[in-house]
């Protein structure tokens, strides 16, 4: 495992929003099915922009890849990404609250939970 430090990096640096991680996990939840930008605007009652836009910075992560048809799947550059995507769902699983908090701190607030992981080497509690 990588733990919550590398997950908190990893949100800081490619997860903007609520919405972009609810829309990696519906599409890490079926890594084979191939979705266009519309499907998923309908099944995530989103906007458009929205969806084009979080499907962007996903893609820009290395996360999402679109194919000649025009739909996108689940399909990470690296071991290291699908190994902390899989961390990410799972503690978004276990303390939703906690990476909600941790997608909605600002940037400084994020450095500074993450140098108190790296002095502690452990979070000091969960979801309450």
């Amino acid at each position: 495992m990588t733990g919550d430090r590398d997950v908190l990096s990893f949100i800081r640096e490619h997860i903007r929003s609520v919405w972009a991680l609810e829309l990696l996990l519906k599409l890490k939840a079926d890594p084979e099915r191939c979705w266009t930008a519309d499907e998923l605007v309908e099944s995530m009652r989103a906007s458009h922009a929205l969806v084009d836009g979080n499907l962007g910075a996903l893609m820009s992560a290395g996360l999402v890849v679109p194919d000649d048809a025009g739909c996108f799947r689940y399909r990470p550059a690296a071991p290291a990404l699908a190994k902390l995507c899989d961390e990410l769902e799972e503690t978004y699983r276990v303390r939703p609250v906690t990476v909600i908090r941790w997608i909605s701190a600002p940037a400084e607030r994020l450095q500074s939970l993450a140098d108190a992981f790296r002095f502690t080497g452990k979070s000091r509690g969960g979801d309450k």
